[in-house]
């Protein structure tokens, strides 16, 4: 088993990783030690996880998540799957 997680930091951004412990992860970040990012913003709070069936995938679903604009992570985070295609269309603005 494998973890994709999102934490709320400090700034007010999300910090998207995965592990194959989670607790341990989780301690690390919140504790200075987990990543060069979470360090300079420490986190608030664990948002949202996913377990998948191994670290591979998970890297994947994380690099995944790491590239959607926030408004689609927060539609993940408030488990609104119907909102997460809508998300993903390019929005074109009318000039």
């Amino acid at each position: 088993m494998a973890y994709v997680y999102i934490l709320l930091c400090s700034n007010g951004t999300y910090y998207t990783g995965s592990t194959i412990d989670l607790e341990t992860r989780l301690d690390q970040h919140f504790n200075g030690a987990g990543s060069n990012y979470t360090m300079k913003y420490p986190p608030i709070e664990l948002l949202y996880c996913e377990v998948l069936s191994d670290i591979d995938e998970a890297y994947l679903r994380e690099k995944q998540i790491q590239g959607w604009s926030r408004k689609k992570k927060e539609a993940l985070i408030h488990n609104n799957p119907l909102d997460l295609p809508l998300l993903s269309k390019k929005q074109w603005r009318r000039k």
